[in-house]
């Protein structure tokens, strides 16, 4: 199968860009036989061969990501871990009870092994903070979002704190919120950090990366998948695909994701001044109450002090979204701050970016076996952290043979549904986006 074409993210990725510069690997350059191929270097792919190192400890693995370490998607989300329900397609984020109770036990679980291997590489601790995260209601339509979440957590029997609006400004600075439902179980990470550090210690004289180095091809022969990248080959029995949405460009999963773009911006390093006139926690988290309005964070650590707000969504089901939207989009990123923060009236946007999102309509993972000796670990449903170490674990047990109840549980799933024919597909999306987006009203 030829590989055509790939994901465009647009802008860099901004939390690769505010750290010093990182180890580098090579370009793929010559021919090689292993046991493993994992493609892709982001939070499942890296995973994947985390737990492959686990249960095949001497097998030698090879890694190959068409970018730089940290410079997909994995440097460009807001870096929640989120254990709880988070379906985007929700009203509330929630959905039937005893399904949500198998997902925070898998996001969990996901979680779990994410800290121990925060804690065997001895990794920074801005790397992975557990520190919780809020849902931020700006209007009485938020609120009612987060009441209505807040009861469905009680049916779950899931701890949570409803917050005032004076609590709200106590930890954020700003008085824009009218309140927030406070969760204890998401972990914040720096991920490009988190996936730099994770790169670096799984190297060893058995596992190789290399990046920079698109697969082109990948065709099975005699026994052996190979995957050629122009200037090298791998050839190797079993791979694991972690690719997200560019599945589809490997001729799988035809016609089954919502390829969507959000995007993020990120001010400049705040001077210790405006810090000051802020005020609130040097780190916290908010999504919002509403799916589709603003999610805020604000970072200190390496790179200084920052606020990051996402908004806006866009359908794009090339993969590649058009330069002429994002100078709209970055203006209602600006907007989203200076709403919120006008005591930081002079804090510009530094570093400006988009990244890949890919759902499926019935919210389910591209998982399993999809070739002989091919795995899947895709579709993350816009929660590419914790689903993406989940995916890459389960594919790596199932590749293995250790068939655990996670991964009977992912493989007990539909497959994801079929989207509408064209043109219905592209102007239901768009119009839900546009739709959902106005509803939110101050929460964007």
């Amino acid at each position: 199968m030829k590989v055509r074409s790939f994901p465009q993210n647009p802008g860099p990725p901004a939390w690769d860009a505010i750290l010093p510069q990182g180890q580098t690997y090579p370009e793929l350059r010559e021919t090689q036989t292993v046991d493993w191929l994992v493609i892709g270097a982001g939070f499942a792919g890296l995973s994947a061969a985390r737990r492959l190192q686990e249960r095949a400890p001497t097998d030698r693995i090879t890694i190959l990501d068409a970018k730089r370490i940290a410079e997909g998607p994995s440097g460009r989300n807001t870096g929640f871990m989120i254990d709880l329900p988070h379906d985007l397609a929700s009203e509330d984020y929630g959905g039937n009870v005893e399904k949500d109770r198998a997902t925070i036990a898998q996001n969990r679980a996901a979680i779990d092994f994410a800290k121990q291997t925060v804690e065997s590489f001895d990794m920074p601790p801005e790397a992975f903070r557990d520190v919780g995260k809020i849902n931020g209601a700006a209007s009485a339509k938020g609120m009612t979002h987060n009441s209505d979440y807040a009861k469905h957590l009680e049916n779950l029997g899931e701890a949570h704190e409803m917050l005032d609006a004076k609590m709200m400004h106590e930890i954020t600075g700003t008085r824009y919120y009218q309140g927030g439902l406070f969760t204890p179980g998401t972990v914040m990470l720096q991920p490009a950090l988190y996936i730099r550090a994770l790169a670096q210690n799984l190297l060893s004289n058995r596992l190789q990366i290399y990046e920079n180095s698109p697969v082109q091809s990948l065709e099975h022969e005699q026994g052996l998948w190979v995957a050629s990248t122009g200037q090298g080959r791998v050839a190797a029995p079993k791979v694991i695909l972690a690719t997200n949405g560019h599945i589809q460009n490997f001729g799988f999963y035809k016609r089954r994701f919502v390829h969507v773009f959000t995007y993020g911006s990120m001010t400049r390093a705040l001077t210790p001044d405006e810090d000051k006139k802020l005020g609130g926690h040097d780190n916290w988290g908010l999504t919002p109450a509403d799916p589709l309005g603003s999610t805020v964070r604000r970072i200190t650590g390496r790179g200084g002090s920052r606020i990051i707000v996402r908004n806006r969504f866009t359908y794009e089901p090339s993969m590649q979204p058009s330069e002429n939207k994002l100078a709209a989009i970055y203006q209602t990123h600006q907007r989203s701050f200076d709403a919120r923060f006008p005591m930081l009236g002079s804090v510009s946007m530094e570093h400006q970016w988009g990244g890949h999102l890919t759902l499926s309509l019935n919210n389910v993972a591209a998982f399993g076996e999809v070739g002989e000796g091919l795995y899947s670990a895709c579709c993350q449903n816009g929660l590419g952290t914790v689903k993406g170490t989940l995916h890459g674990i389960c594919a790596a047990d199932l590749a293995t043979g250790h068939i655990t109840p996670m991964v009977q549980s992912l493989l007990s799933e539909a497959q994801p549904a079929k989207l509408p024919p064209e043109p219905f597909a592209t102007l239901g999306a768009r119009a839900k986006i546009r739709w959902g987006e106005y509803r939110a009203g101050p929460e964007l």
